[in-house]
């Protein structure tokens, strides 16, 4: 820190004045001293004894004069007391810029930081104060990040409901006015009316879902659960619909079967909305594969098929609320975009991660679950290919 050419003075005038009243003080204590000696025979008399008794030296060399012991002693605790009244004005010159530093961040300069190179305590205090205020705007950006995702979801709700709630308004209108021409017909509004409520249906199930597993109290049914046993599980319950689409569902999960710690219902909806997923928007795809290896204390899952590729840009939006990859939009898909995210935040509730790779070739959904719940997983760089 770099002190003022007023501070300079200010602290030359604190040590002038700090010297100056030493030199009084320690002038009154000899003063009373001789006094106090000029008025007693007896103790000048002690004193004379203890100058004779006291030899220094190899040559026995008497200190006739105690003044000038008392005066040297005095001179080294005066040193003492000017060095530390010095310290005490500089660091109170050091407070006094970090409290200015501190009134200029909270004006608004909030990318401003603390640059000193100070010593102990003092620069403790500095990073301290800088790591404070990186929370503080962390916190900030966080908040206004919250905000601005209830804006945009409160949007998406609204308009991924308003679209089959107007079919379902129109239609049930046309029956309520009878305008329709032949039996045929009102079974048909009747029909597709069905259709846009149970589309509504499943929007209000996955927001509900998505908002409740992104709750963070939410326990978790934690048990030791047989991961291929429960793969092998769910590619029999979706062999039919494997079936329906020309598709042959595999798992691959080594000889031995794989043990981990986890709410079995919530990680079945992960493996459900990622079966799902690759039957919805593997375009072209004849095989969907589901991997699950152990590797040390994690276990890695890989849902994959050779369907179309998801293009490069897609790739790091994939788990955002209500996105869908352009291509995917259309009536016979249908989905709410919360299929993903809802997958993203069970298996960070359980302390693992999730990505998205796709080449020309497969498109695979990797999942790294810690083998103890426990012991959450470090985010490891991810190979996201384009």
């Amino acid at each position: 820190m770099k002190l003022t050419g007023r501070e300079k003075s200010e602290l030359f005038f604190e040590g002038v004045v700090t010297v100056i009243l030493l030199l009084l003080l320690n002038l009154s204590i000899v003063v009373l001293i001789n006094s106090a000696i000029a008025h007693n025979p007896g103790l000048q008399s002690g004193i004379f004894q203890i100058k004779r008794s006291i030899m220094i030296g190899p040559n026995n060399y008497q200190l006739w004069s105690y003044e000038n012991i008392f005066i040297a002693l005095m001179v080294i605790a005066d040193g003492f007391v000017l060095y530390w009244r010095l310290i005490r004005r500089y660091k109170q010159m050091q407070l006094r810029h970090i409290i200015s530093e501190l009134h200029y961040i909270a004006a608004g300069h909030f990318d401003h930081r603390i640059n000193f190179n100070l010593t102990g305590d003092t620069q403790r205090v500095v990073e301290s104060v800088n790591a404070l205020v990186d929370s503080a705007i962390h916190s900030m950006d966080e908040e206004r990040e919250i905000e601005h995702s209830k804006d945009a979801l409160i949007t998406n709700v609204s308009h991924d409901i308003r679209t089959p709630l107007t079919s379902i308004i129109g239609y049930l209108g046309l029956i309520e006015n009878q305008q329709y021409q032949s039996e045929d017909d009102l079974v048909k509004y009747a029909h597709i009316a069905y259709l846009k409520a149970t589309q509504m249906k499943s929007l209000v199930e996955d927001l509900f879902e998505y908002t409740k597993v992104r709750q963070t109290e939410t326990p978790l049914n934690i048990s030791r659960l047989n991961l291929t046993a429960m793969l092998e599980q769910l590619a029999a319950s979706f062999e039919l619909e494997a079936n329906k689409k020309h598709l042959t569902l595999e798992v691959e999960s080594g000889q031995q079967p794989i043990y981990l710690e986890a709410d079995a219902e919530k990680l079945g909806r992960v493996f459900n909305n990622l079966i799902t997923n690759a039957f919805k928007y593997g375009t072209g795809a004849h095989k969907v594969i589901l991997q699950a290896e152990q590797r040390g204390e994690e276990v890695v899952i890989h849902v994959t098929n050779d369907g179309q590729r998801i293009p490069a840009d897609s790739l790091g939006m994939l788990f955002e609320r209500f996105y869908r990859v352009e291509e995917s939009r259309s009536k016979a898909t249908g989905g709410s975009g919360l299929g993903l995210a809802i997958a993203q935040s069970i298996v960070q509730h359980h302390g693992g991660y999730i990505y998205a790779q796709s080449d020309d070739a497969l498109t695979s959904f990797v999942i790294h679950l810690p083998v103890k719940h426990d012991h959450p997983l470090t985010k490891t760089a991810q190979k996201v290919s384009n």
